[in-house]
């Protein structure tokens, strides 16, 4: 697949931009959140390894595989939000995965259901993918509700699904589809 080229996706709350070197102490801050850490299975506790991940997005955006956005605040470019993402795009089968994470000021106000509708429509529509799975771990309740927010239908459970935090976990499987976005 090319180059992904960064799309302008943006709504009167959220703004979503490429990751600079310069977010790299607001990522810090956000993986070192007890939450996040709960429910990933990698949190940085160097700026090094985040510039390291800064730049590994990057190639994987110009490899084509994936695009992990910025999401900020529309009103100001430097006021980081979180992330959304898509990973392991499948040009050859349409698809790709969705995620996202949000620093702790900034849950609970819409900024991940405004930043997943915003990057999944035009993931369906733009770049044309016929399916977008999104996993969470059963008790992930919080990632549960945005993927339903935003259209996500569950379709199951992966059983011991991943390695995760020395064991295995169990994901919940969501997906979206073309005819699942609302009407623009």
């Amino acid at each position: 697949m090319p180059t992904l080229t960064v799309p302008a996706l943006a709504d009167e709350v959220v703004r979503l931009r490429p990751w600079r070197p310069e977010d790299a102490d607001a990522q810090l801050a956000a993986f070192g959140d007890p939450v996040f850490v709960r429910f990933s299975d990698w949190a940085p506790t160097r700026r090094a390894e985040v510039l390291d991940r800064i730049a590994s997005v990057e190639r994987a955006r110009l490899e084509g595989r994936g695009l992990h956005l910025a999401v900020v605040a529309a009103d100001d470019p430097s006021a980081v939000l979180g992330e959304v993402s898509l990973s392991g795009i499948d040009p050859d089968q349409g698809r790709a995965g969705v995620g996202y994470w949000l620093a702790p000021a900034a849950r609970g106000r819409g900024a991940a259901v405004r930043a997943v509708r915003l990057l999944t429509r035009w993931a369906l529509t733009e770049l044309g993918l016929a399916r977008l799975e999104l996993t969470c771990g059963p008790d992930n309740l919080a990632s549960q509700k945005v993927a339903t927010r935003c259209g996500f239908q569950q379709e199951g459970l992966l059983r011991s699904h991943l390695r995760f935090q020395g064991g295995r976990r169990d994901s919940l499987l969501f997906s979206l589809l073309p005819a699942d976005l609302p009407p623009a």
